[in-house]
């Protein structure tokens, strides 16, 4: 003979078949919410792009969205912020990937062919490209976003660029030691591709990795050819 279920174990049953049908809908709303998120980012990279820093408004940048201005304040402070996250999510992550590549099994020029041929193609000719000529065109106005942009950005790369040149002085592969100590003039061919593109690539197109072939004969020695 079974009992038939108390009251308190009925009203923990239907309490909990409550508390499931309450999730969906807060599922529904975290969601809806990602995807507003997801929609003011994108149209905050449409507008910088376009306007530049300076000139983008937050009521431009909901009308792309498709959102109220008011719902921009929900998930960001304000214009620094908004594009910051940018950074964080359309930037960092390829910096990241790069400067976290394995000890190279082959030469160090090799790695280093990869590190800049990579960001050649994910970068200098995408939309992240644009990002990085509008700090450089805007960041001595705007010193908050340039530091951040050197926080988050910059002083990874140097980082990872440096224990590459310390690596290739070790194995001998690099001859003058003070290149240790200017990690910039290694990735110099990406940075002069990304500011060439948008001033002079109408009048005289750059073949940024060939250019970048000779800036690395001129640092590790010609390759030989057998």
């Amino acid at each position: 003979m079974t009992s038939k279920p108390t009251k308190a174990a009925a009203a923990r049953k239907s309490e909990a078949k409550g508390s499931a049908q309450d999730e969906v809908p807060a599922s529904n709303r975290a969601a809806r919410a990602a995807e507003r998120r997801a929609a003011i980012i994108e149209a905050a990279l449409e507008e910088f792009i376009a306007r530049g820093f300076a000139a983008t408004r937050l009521d431009d940048i909901a009308k792309r969205a498709g959102v109220a201005k008011g719902t921009i304040y929900l998930h960001f402070k304000d214009k620094e912020s908004m594009f910051e996250e940018l950074v964080r999510l359309v930037i960092v992550p390829v910096v990241e990937r790069l400067t976290k590549l394995p000890p190279p099994t082959g030469s160090v020029r090799d790695l280093v062919e990869v590190f800049a041929s990579t960001f050649l193609r994910e970068v200098a000719n995408t939309r992240r490209g644009d990002l990085v000529r509008l700090i450089v065109a805007e960041g001595p106005r705007f010193p908050a976003v340039a530091d951040f942009y050197y926080r988050e950005v910059v002083q990874r790369g140097i980082g990872g660029m440096r224990a590459l040149i310390e690596l290739g002085i070790a194995r001998g592969e690099i001859r003058e030691k003070g290149l240790a100590r200017f990690p910039q003039i290694l990735v110099a061919p990406v940075l002069i591709s990304v500011i060439w593109q948008s001033l002079f690539e109408r009048h005289a197109p750059l073949d940024a990795q060939a250019m970048l072939r000779v800036h690395l004969d001129l640092i590790f020695g010609e390759r030989r050819t057998t």
